[in-house]
């Protein structure tokens, strides 16, 4: 007999987590994932326009806050504020990074926000929308991928 779909969680421990730890502590274990997953369109050269730049992601749901930048060709968080702020929940977000979901349908249908410097977070979202894959590659992909089929169920 098949076990019952379970709701899935609004908020998670270990985003929360993560959410709470310092800065030095966040950046070991974000950092190498960031810039792995976003190697070639790094080393093509496709993030420059990001240089220096401050665009913070926002998970509300979770509670969890990034800011990003770009120094020296690679993606890194800072404790700076953000000069954009891109805002949603966990699944929107997931539904942005496994490309389940058109980006433009989920900013007009306002399940995403975009605050600050509209140019700057109009820059990241089209960075985004024009990865192939987006960040649904190699075994994190796949998780991903999994995780937004059970929210689909779930909703």
């Amino acid at each position: 007999m098949p076990l019952p779909a379970l709701p899935l969680p609004t908020a998670t421990a270990p985003a929360r987590l993560l959410g709470t730890l310092p800065l030095a502590v966040r950046r070991p274990l974000v950092e190498p994932w960031l810039n792995r997953s976003f190697a070639v369109p790094l080393a093509e050269g496709e993030f420059d326009a990001l240089e220096g730049r401050r665009v913070r992601l926002q998970v509300t749901d979770l509670g969890l806050s990034l800011t990003l930048t770009l120094a020296r060709g690679r993606l890194s968080l800072t404790d700076a504020p953000g000069e954009a702020a891109i805002r949603g929940g966990w699944r929107e977000f997931l539904c942005l990074a496994t490309r389940g979901e058109d980006p433009d349908s989920l900013f007009f249908q306002r399940r995403l926000s975009l605050e600050g410097d509209t140019e700057l977070g109009l820059t990241v979202k089209n960075l985004l929308d024009g990865l192939e894959e987006g960040l649904a590659q190699g075994r994190l992909g796949e998780w991903l991928v999994r995780l937004e089929r059970l929210a689909r169920r779930d909703r």
